[in-house]
């Protein structure tokens, strides 16, 4: 069962530029200091892959450490993070990992040393802001944070895992699963226990002054998907026949299919308040940087976004139209935005995050629609994106850009498809229509900056959009059902090399002027 939040689809909200390589470092490092017993002095961060090779773009050694200092994923102050933790006497050091030792392309090793103690972690990045924990200490784990997670460090004796059974099973709390990793017999091994409940202060407290026991401690994986077996969702799909088939069933849009299964995930009033700040963020960043344009970080934006919104009265009749247009400078300001780490919507990711609200508050505003009716095509897209992500992915370092551009305009020509009244049926046609024509579109950042050709990518796939939801309503079908294309965009992610995929190793990435590109693309004087 399908248990992903509409919320991580639509997020993290979050400083740019990088859903994978800055929300996801974040995540990272911040889940790592809940295993150290005080806060380090020291931390060495080894970066692996596409960290490795991208991530000074994407700002991921700002973000690593904004995590260990503590800060969230939409804190501003995460682009000032390096000082900050010199302010504070936290000494950081970057590494380059070795090729071939992490099993996942955005990996990092957090190695943290205090006062006569270090502890080691590895996480690795999903994608969408999403991360898992694969190491600690060497010794290969898994912890998603699925469940509530007590994790324990001991020594591997006999009666060990007993004693600890007996005292989570006191707190009145089950026991969802429990798994012990260990290198060698009678060393030091690590239990995981994912509970149905939540892990009581006293119960960690407990445990950590248990016989054989090291180190005790509570994790939460912000982002984590909630677990198959703790929710009862009456409201549930996995794929795009079930998706249909629940509408026909109940008699209810893509929508509302949506936000009943977010109510039964995560409470009523919660979503719709969150679902609110999701719109009013997106209402900021399409604006932002059209008003007050800056230079990006890497030095490849610089007010693309106002150009196109000043050129359209001139140019709009006889190319893409006023609607278009609008849309397509709203989808490059997000790009700037995100390139200056400011905040914005991940929608599904930071690299694609322009094209659902440069698509649906473009057409919003041409049709005269109200608040409500936007929130409705927001609960669209994170229907298509949940099954994109569910059954594919949305990350560009697995399946390239197809995977972050490709799932955006999906979810957006869903969106509109059903803003002008077509059926769920209709929405997947446009949906698949979407997908097959971007099928194969690798991702290939220059310099490794979530900028070039990541905005144009954002404009095309809003075009992309709204092509799509045209075409299906105006009867074009596609001639293979939306679960078949989304499996061939699973494939075709998998089949790309690995220089296509985020790594900036291939395609325009490795164009002789790759390395001295600027803003100033019409040459230099």
């Amino acid at each position: 069962m399908m248990t992903s939040s509409a919320f991580d689809i639509l997020g993290p909200i979050m400083v740019g530029p990088s859903s994978s390589h800055t929300a996801g470092a974040v995540r990272i490092a911040q889940v790592a200091r809940m295993f150290a017993p005080t806060m380090p002095a020291r931390v060495t961060f080894t970066l692996y892959e596409s960290f490795a090779r991208t991530g000074k773009g994407h700002g991921t050694d700002r973000a690593l450490t904004a995590g260990m200092l503590g800060l969230d994923t939409d804190d501003e102050r995460v682009r000032d993070a390096l000082y900050l933790a010199e302010r504070s006497g936290l000494e950081v050091t970057f590494l380059k990992g070795a090729d071939g030792v992490a099993d996942h392309p955005n990996s990092a090793d957090v190695l943290m040393e205090g006062d006569g103690w270090s502890t080691s972690v590895r996480g690795e990045s999903l994608g969408g802001g999403r991360i898992r924990i694969s190491r600690v200490n060497g010794v290969p784990v898994t912890l998603t944070g699925d469940y509530p997670t007590l994790f324990v460090e001991h020594h591997d004796r006999p009666g060990v895992l007993a004693t600890l059974t007996a005292l989570v099973s006191a707190s009145g709390t089950n026991i969802a699963t429990m798994r012990t990793f260990r290198n060698h017999r009678g060393g030091t091994a690590y239990s995981v226990f994912e509970l149905d409940g939540l892990v009581e202060k006293w119960v960690v407290e407990s445990i950590q002054h248990a016989a054989n026991v090291i180190f005790a401690t509570s994790i939460h994986v912000p982002g984590a998907a909630i677990a198959a077996e703790s929710v009862t969702l009456h409201t549930t799909f996995s794929s795009g026949a079930e998706l249909l088939a629940l509408c026909r069933e109940q008699g209810l849009s893509i929508s509302q299919v949506m936000r009943r299964r977010e109510a039964e995930l995560r409470g009523g009033a919660y979503i719709d308040d969150q679902m609110n700040h999701v719109l009013e963020t997106m209402r900021d960043e399409v604006s932002a940087t059209i008003k007050n344009p800056g230079r990006s970080l890497g030095g490849l934006l610089d007010g693309q976004a106002k150009l196109v919104a000043e050129g359209s009265e001139r140019l709009s009749g006889g190319l893409l139209g006023q609607t278009l247009s609008q849309a397509t400078a709203y989808a490059m300001a997000v790009l700037e935005r995100s390139a200056n780490m400011g905040v914005i919507v991940a929608a599904p990711t930071a690299g694609s995050a322009g094209v659902v609200p440069g698509a649906v508050l473009a057409c919003a505003e041409a049709l005269g629609l109200g608040e409500q009716q936007v929130t409705d095509a927001l609960w669209t897209t994170a229907a298509i994106g949940a099954l994109i992500a569910q059954n594919a992915s949305v990350s560009g370092a697995e399946g390239g850009c197809q995977a972050e551009v490709g799932t955006a305009a999906a979810m957006a020509a869903a969106a509109l498809t059903e803003m002008h009244g077509g059926s769920p049926q209709t929405c997947l046609e446009a949906a698949s229509i979407c997908i097959a024509n971007m099928l194969g579109l690798v991702c290939d950042p220059v310099r490794g900056l979530v900028e070039y050709p990541c905005q144009l990518r954002n404009a095309a796939g809003v075009a992309n959009a709204m092509s799509a939801a045209q075409l299906a309503l105006s009867g074009v079908a596609s001639p293979l059902p939306f679960d078949e294309v989304v499996e061939a965009m699973r494939q075709v992610g998998q089949a790309l090399p690995a220089s296509l995929r985020e790594t900036a190793l291939g395609g325009l990435a490795a164009a002789p002027s790759a390395a001295s590109a600027c803003v100033a693309c019409r040459g230099c004087a």
